[in-house]
């Protein structure tokens, strides 16, 4: 195989394998970035990274993915240094010391490569069963390194005085910076193995958009609030646009033929039934126990950020018993950070047990709260349907369907695991459309596609 050859092969599995990710790449972009590669060369690594980033790429956002991907089909080095000298920890640890002081990133990176053919490898020797960042950084412990850093930092410079946060800050970037480069080094010798595509595609962290509610960490749901103004603003542009659409009404048939009378019969000008613009309501019903609350506290913040494209809005959630939280979906009322808190201080939601309890939150509901249904609310009902044995109190559920306009029920969860074991999804789907909405990517398209204009 020609290094020609060789080059595209690895250009296209890079565009291939970013697709997997979620980032729309099309055939004339991908020629943008073989004419990049063609003008760049492979002599630069980091100069290749920038100009395919600038071909490839739609916004910042992607950029994570990106340099996880790139740095596996272009990588640094090819297989392990070829040394026989077994790694000493503290030697190690000491020259990892002064290249954080010095802010050396060409010695991070050898480093990192260094601390991973040491330190990285399981099995019954260095390697045969693999490579491990985690086992690596376990090793290593550079996060303990920061205090002397700083003070050797400061034997150099002298007291800075207030600049000092400032120094620790730019002292955990490149320690954080380092673990990231193990962490690459690590992907690297696994894909050399297995693959570089499987590793491609299995071992790089999805964006925000595109993780599971279900198992969003605290950073990845700090960056989710992040999104939510952008995706609402965009949901509003859609809703307006939608709602300018259905203002002009169908078609009228009997008057478009009474027109058509002065013409021979003949249809020459279209007559619209007039349509009042009346803009809909709308009844959030949100689970907000365990894991399924990051889901429902996301949503809540995207309706809230939608609020004024709707005539009313009225918010309630539970866990076994329902209440309503309209008033802290108020504009001002709850930063996104605290909402989560005060629906759980503030709101009654459960009576003697903490497990969710749908069939009498629901019946509740339904008792308590009926008036806020009516012939033009769309209600959302947010929950992955998990009754805990409890009894899903299906009449409950048919009466809010008979005095809504429309019922859609968002669940969180796999469509698989729909029906099994405490889940009695398929019983309230036979009652209510129900869409599985696992991440922020399909709650922006249902959003789009089901909210009533």
């Amino acid at each position: 195989m020609s290094a020609q050859t060789a080059v595209a092969e690895r250009l296209t599995g890079l565009v291939g394998t970013l697709r997997v990710h979620g980032i729309r790449i099309g055939t004339g972009e991908t020629v943008d970035a073989a004419q990049a590669v063609a003008a760049l060369g492979l002599a630069d690594r980091e100069q290749l990274r920038e100009g395919l980033a600038a071909t490839l790429l739609h916004n910042a956002g992607q950029r994570p993915i990106f340099d996880g991907v790139f740095d596996l089909y272009f990588p640094g080095g090819v297989g392990a240094p070829s040394t026989d000298a077994p790694a000493d920890l503290g030697d190690l640890r000491d020259r990892l010391s002064l290249a954080l002081t010095t802010g050396d990133q060409a010695m991070l990176g050898r480093l990192a490569v260094e601390a991973v053919n040491g330190f990285g490898g399981y099995g019954s020797s260095p390697g045969p069963g693999g490579w491990s960042s985690h086992q690596t950084l376990e090793r290593l412990q550079p996060q303990t390194l920061l205090a002397g850093v700083r003070d050797s930092i400061r034997a150099r410079t002298g007291p800075t005085g207030f600049a000092d946060r400032l120094l620790e800050d730019e002292i955990r970037r490149r320690i954080e910076a380092f673990r990231r480069q193990v962490a690459t080094e690590a992907r690297r010798r696994v894909a050399e193995r297995r693959g570089t595509d499987e590793i491609a595609r299995r071992a790089i962290a999805p964006t925000a958009d595109r993780v599971d509610f279900l198992s969003a960490g605290q950073a990845q749901v700090a960056e989710l609030r992040r999104t939510v103004q952008p995706l609402a603003r965009k949901l509003a542009t859609r809703l307006a646009a939608r709602r300018r659409r259905a203002a002009r009404g169908s078609i009228d048939l009997r008057r478009t033929l009474r027109g058509s009378l002065s013409t021979g019969g003949v249809p020459m000008r279209l007559v619209l039934r007039k349509r009042r613009p009346v803009r809909p309501e709308l009844v959030l019903l949100c689970d907000v126990s365990g894991s399924v609350s990051g889901f429902s506290n996301f949503t809540l913040l995207l309706v809230q950020a939608l609020h004024d494209q709707f005539s009313r809005v009225r918010a309630f959630a539970f866990v076994n018993r329902i209440d309503e939280v309209t008033r802290l979906m108020e504009h001002g009322a709850a930063a996104p950070e605290e909402l989560s808190a005060r629906i759980r201080s503030e709101a009654e939601l459960t009576s003697w047990r903490d497990s969710s309890d749908y069939g009498t939150a629901l019946g509740e509901f339904a008792e308590r709260y009926g008036e806020a249904v009516g012939s033009r609310t769309t209600v959302f009902v947010l929950g992955d349907a998990r009754t805990n044995m409890c009894d899903p109190n299906l009449p409950a559920v048919r009466r809010v369907v008979g005095q809504a306009r429309r019922v859609y029920w968002l669940n969180p969860e796999h469509r698989a695991q729909w029906g099994t074991g405490d889940s009695a999804a398929l019983a309230y789907a036979d009652l209510v459309e129900m869409h599985e909405c696992r991440n922020v990517q399909q709650l922006s398209t249902l959003i789009a596609r089901l909210l009533p204009i």
